[in-house]
């Protein structure tokens, strides 16, 4: 398995960790800062209880240490190699690394922060303390990507860093104390890496903290339990457009047309071209396509192919599928 592939799984890893090693690992961390270690390390099961423990901690915590901690041995790792490599390998390096990684790691970060803020906020003026106190935290798993650029080594400067991002989720790192997170108990994704789940949260811990989505796009948990039970007149009476399409993705475009009474606009050789007008939000068009190339059985499969709201005509639709106008499609054959 290779670097990269390592800290992939790392990012996505779930369960248990390892609670003496993100121990050691954190006690590492400081020592490699220069700090002396910190006198207490606290669990918790997940960001956001670990969020509660320290906005209801008594006992001297002392100033962050996450600077010391995280920043400067990143920003140190990351210097050597553009010292070494050039701006441009760098460049090149960070883009065989940790790029892409950290594109779906990223929106991962803020749905969570997001949440917790949600979740301890009493009100507007409450988040600005709960927000700084997320500033504070050192991203464990989460900062693989930073971590599959660098050697992790035991004798690199993030070698801390490293131990506990293979074992714990996030951790927050006081002069007295340390209070890490376990991982996530479920993350599922789509093939995008987007949080996306139809039947229960998407994203949960172990004290029940969880993130509910629907292809990246956050939902509340109560709407994905009536998903299995929807009808186009629930699905026309939902105000919220974003809502309204995940509804539809769920119910399927066609099994929407069929059932809503909807007719088509447009028909021509290439297809059926149906649009669905949608009170609030843009239309839906659709072009129903058949493959001429039948199944083993003999049978013909339809396909439904998205298109812009403005299309015409169902040869319009299927030649935008691929980057053509109207005039321009013209298949010697169709498949």
């Amino acid at each position: 398995m290779t670097q990269r592939t390592t800290w992939r799984s790392v990012a996505a890893a779930t369960g248990a960790g390892e609670r003496s090693a993100a121990e050691a690992g954190v006690r590492l961390a400081y020592r490699r800062a220069g700090l002396r270690e910190p006198e207490r390390i606290r669990w918790a099961r997940s960001p956001l209880e670990a969020a509660r423990l320290l906005a209801a901690e008594t006992r001297p915590t002392g100033p962050s240490v996450r600077t010391a901690v995280r920043d400067r041995p990143i920003a140190a790792a990351r210097e050597r190699l553009r010292t070494r490599l050039g701006p441009t390998g760098w460049s090149e390096h960070w883009r065989a690394t940790g790029a892409d990684l950290w594109e779906t790691t990223a929106p991962l970060v803020d749905r969570i922060r997001a949440g917790i803020v949600e979740a301890l906020a009493t009100g507007p003026a409450d988040e600005p303390r709960i927000r700084v106190l997320l500033l504070d935290a050192v991203l464990g798993q989460h900062e693989a990507a930073w971590l599959s650029a660098f050697d992790t080594g035991e004798d690199s400067e993030v070698a801390g860093l490293a131990q506990v991002a293979r074992t714990a989720g996030w951790w927050w790192p006081y002069a007295e104390l340390a209070v890490i997170s376990e991982r996530p108990t479920e993350l599922h994704r789509d093939e995008a890496g987007r949080l996306d789940r139809g039947e229960g949260p998407a994203l949960a811990y172990a004290d029940g903290f969880a993130l509910h989505a629907w292809r990246g796009l956050p939902v509340p948990g109560e709407f994905l339990d009536q998903l299995g039970s929807l009808t186009p007149a629930r699905i026309r009476d939902e105000e919220n457009a974003e809502l309204r399409r995940v509804m539809l993705e769920h119910y399927g475009y066609d099994r929407y047309l069929s059932e809503s009474g909807a007719k088509p606009v447009h028909r021509d050789e290439t297809g059926v071209l149906w649009r669905i007008a949608l009170s609030g939000d843009e239309d839906v068009a659709m072009v129903e396509v058949v493959n001429s190339t039948p199944e083993p059985d003999g049978t013909s499969r339809t396909y439904w192919l998205r298109v812009p709201p403005r299309t015409r005509t169902a040869r319009e639709g299927v030649a935008w599928t691929f980057g053509l106008g109207a005039e321009g499609y013209a298949p010697l054959r169709q498949t």
